[in-house]
């Protein structure tokens, strides 16, 4: 899998709605999945790791949210984001497992970690259908 430093230059907004960040696929071959971001607090004892606990990496989802309001009486302001800034950034074109995921998770930790960056303990995971198939995106900011 190859990683990307992407420099984010203004943030993306997001509505907010419960869902699972590891069980999207019925939706998808539904067609009604919407763009989808999720946001994971990496553990304290885990971000910073060569090594980290493949079961304790994704433990605490913090948010998600859907790119569209879905309840269309009430206009609401978007109050979720993935703010601009620098990131370590990967997808596949395709739904990844949860399994899958954390391994893409693993793979940038490591990476940020090998150029000396400093990542942060956000992660970020989106959902998108894009030129004909559905995308797994991860972000991971990080300070030089």
């Amino acid at each position: 899998m190859i990683i990307h430093s992407l420099s984010l230059l203004a943030p993306l907004f997001y509505f907010k709605k419960a869902s699972d960040p590891f069980d999207i696929r019925e939706e998808a071959e539904k067609d009604t999945i919407v763009e989808k971001l999720f946001c994971f607090e990496i553990d304290e004892s885990q971000y910073l790791s060569f090594e980290p606990e493949r079961t304790k990496l994704l433990e605490k989802l913090v948010f998600s949210g859907v790119s569209i309001e879905m309840e269309t009486d009430k206009p609401k302001k978007a109050s979720l984001e993935l703010p601009k800034g620098n990131y370590l950034f990967a997808q596949k074109r395709e739904i990844l497992s949860r399994e899958e995921i954390i391994s893409l998770a693993v793979e940038i930790q490591l990476e940020a970690l090998w150029q000396r960056l400093k990542p942060d303990k956000k992660l970020y995971l989106r959902y998108l259908y894009e030129d004909g198939s559905w995308v797994t995106q991860l972000f991971r900011p990080y300070a030089s």
